[in-house]
Parts: C-alpha cells; sequence; structure tokens
C-alpha cells in the first residue's frame, strides 16, 4: 500500500514514514503544500496524511485541491491544532478523518488501515432502496440512474444505513461502524455526515430518502 505523507516537521515526518514503512507501507515524502498537491495529483495512492499548518498552501486548501480535482483518495489530515471549528473545517474540505498531535502512533495506522479498507471497499452485493442504489465492488452510487461522487468516508455511512434499511441505526452505532469502536471523534460527526449525504443523495432529486428519526437515529428508505 502506498502512502503519501504531507507534513513540514522534518523529524516527525521522518519518524512517521519509518513507522510506516516498518508496517510494509511504501511512502513519499512532501514537506510543503504545493508539493503534496502536486503528488496527489500525478502519482497514485491508497491513502493521503495531511498536515494542516503547511508552509505555502495550508492542509485545507489541498484538500479542497484534491477533492475539486475529482480525487478521492482517502485523506487524514493532522494538526496541532484543536476544536470543533478545525474539525469542521477539515470535513467540510473533504477529509475522511482527522486527528490532533500528539497523537498515538497506534491509533494512526489503525485509523489508516481502517481508510484504506473502506477506500477500497468491500466486494458485498449491490444495496438497492427504491431508486437508490450502491455497488461496493465498482464504488459507485446512483439515484434515479445519475451518478453521485461519494468520499469514502460518506460511502461508508450511506453503505451502513442501507444495508440495514429500513431500520433505524443509533447515531452510537454508526460511529462505531464508520469511523471505528476506537474513534475520539465526538459523536456529533455523524450528524455532519448526514448533512454532506443529504446535499447529495436527496437535495438535488426534491424528496427525502435519508431520514432523521429523532432520538433514535438515521435511516434510508424509499417512503
Amino acid at each position: 500500500m502506498r502512502i503519501l505523507l504531507v507534513e513540514d516537521e522534518v523529524r516527525l515526518a521522518e519518524a512517521v514514514r519509518r513507522g510506516l514503512e516498518a508496517e510494509e507501507f511504501a511512502v513519499d515524502l512532501a514537506h510543503d503544500g504545493d508539493t503534496g498537491l502536486r503528488l496527489a495529483l500525478t502519482e497514485q495512492y491508497d491513502a493521503i496524511v495531511l498536515d494542516i499548518l503547511l508552509p505555502k498552501m495550508n492542509g485545507f486548501r489541498v484538500c479542497a485541491e484534491i477533492r475539486a480535482a475529482d480525487n478521492w483518495t482517502p485523506i487524514l489530515m493532522l494538526t496541532a491544532k484543536s476544536g470543533e471549528y478545525d474539525l469542521a473545517e477539515a470535513l467540510d474540505t473533504g477529509a475522511d478523518d482527522f486527528i490532533s498531535k500528539p497523537f498515538s502512533y497506534v491509533v494512526l495506522v489503525a485509523r489508516l488501515r481502517a481508510l484504506i479498507r473502506r477506500g477500497s471497499g468491500n466486494r458485498g452485493p449491490v444495496r438497492r432502496v427504491g431508486a437508490l442504489s450502491l455497488d461496493p465492488a465498482a464504488r459507485r452510487c446512483e439515484r434515479d440512474g445519475t451518478e453521485i461522487q461519494l468520499t469514502p468516508r460518506e460511502f461508508a455511512l450511506l453503505d451502513t444505513l442501507m444495508g440495514r434499511s429500513p431500520d433505524v441505526v443509533a447515531k452510537a452505532d454508526l460511529l462505531d461502524a464508520v469511523w471505528g469502536a476506537d474513534s475520539e471523534l465526538d459523536p456529533n460527526v455523524v450528524e455532519v455526515y448526514v448533512g454532506y449525504l443529504r446535499r447529495k443523495i436527496d437535495d438535488p432529486f426534491g424528496t427525502s430518502m435519508l431520514q432523521t428519526v429523532r432520538g433514535v437515529g438515521y435511516r434510508v428508505a424509499s417512503d
């Protein structure tokens, strides 16, 4: 598996690179945003580890530019900053996960492996709920014959909901299934991603399939 690591702290970058290589990852390094963006758009990676506070171009902009180029490689953002606004901006620009420095190396590797697994998808059957279909093998989502582009995390969330449709799935269960039981993220991240999904699978079509059951959770249903 090939990883792009974009981190301006040289000693930290080298330490993370050595650790990932010990786990049998191949790692390319970039120490500024411009170089990181160029590599992300010209090379093929299984995942990108992206710092936020970078010279030349910050990580938020790098992430946004990657997504604007229709590149959906899973992105894990690193930052020395903390707080809900940093998390919200990272997610808004298209990142799939977020971890604050100082971080546990074990957690970093676990999160990275989980992102890659979800990004590559499983080979399960095509899921269908009404006019909405999700093909895990082809990484393809459609509604009424219109293809919908999803990030790996959005895809995993929709896959979980459709796999249990028409049942309601609790927010805590979605957090465990999509982000992992050891996730340090606030459970409200589920609401953020439900909002992202609604803007893609519901808003353009005029009817809501992704439904909120207040006090219980969420479900995808055709009615």
